[in-house]
């Protein structure tokens, strides 16, 4: 042995030792974290409102349109009956109050029954839409069934079984 060059199984044992410690540091640091704090649920900042109808249901849209213009129909009624009266002379409060009533009442009195029907008109076609369409099978002339069955008894570990008919 050369005493000026240093042996080749010390360093060797010696890279060993190095690689050991660089394993042991590793797996010493966890590699994975776990959170059991409660999340919050969306975040602190307050709602902030927006532009528009507020959001509702379909159901909820549909009626409010319906009421939005029944009550526009209603105010151009009586306005308009209004006018006629006072430009005829015969503007009588009391005249006015009973057309004003009809043209009131009766909308809002006939706007509850159209609401119904339209609704129960709605669920029928949902209803009619839901069910399936029936199928008929018309068969003309003279069309022969094949009645014939086969049972096939197929044993082994590689066995095929082919159904023809003969």
């Amino acid at each position: 042995m050369n005493p000026t060059q240093p042996d080749t199984q010390v360093q060797i044992d010696a890279q060993i030792q190095q690689f050991r410690a660089a394993i042991n540091d590793a797996t010493r640091i966890p590699t994975f974290h776990r959170d059991d704090s409660k999340l919050p649920t969306i975040g602190d900042a307050q709602p902030v409102p927006q532009p528009g109808r507020p959001p509702m249901t379909q159901r909820a849209v549909d009626l409010n349109t319906t009421i939005l213009t029944s009550s526009v129909l209603v105010g151009v009624l009586g306005a308009s009956t209004t006018a006629v009266l006072w430009g005829s002379g015969q503007a009588d409060p009391t005249v006015i109050a009973w057309v004003c009533g009809c043209v009131v009442g009766v909308p809002a009195a006939l706007t509850l029954p159209v609401l119904a029907l339209k609704s129960l008109m709605k669920s029928a076609k949902e209803v009619a839409q839901a069910a399936p369409a029936p199928v008929h099978h018309h068969y003309n002339g003279n069309i022969t069934v094949d009645q014939r069955s086969i049972h096939a008894n197929t044993r082994g570990i590689i066995a095929n079984t082919r159904n023809e008919l003969p």
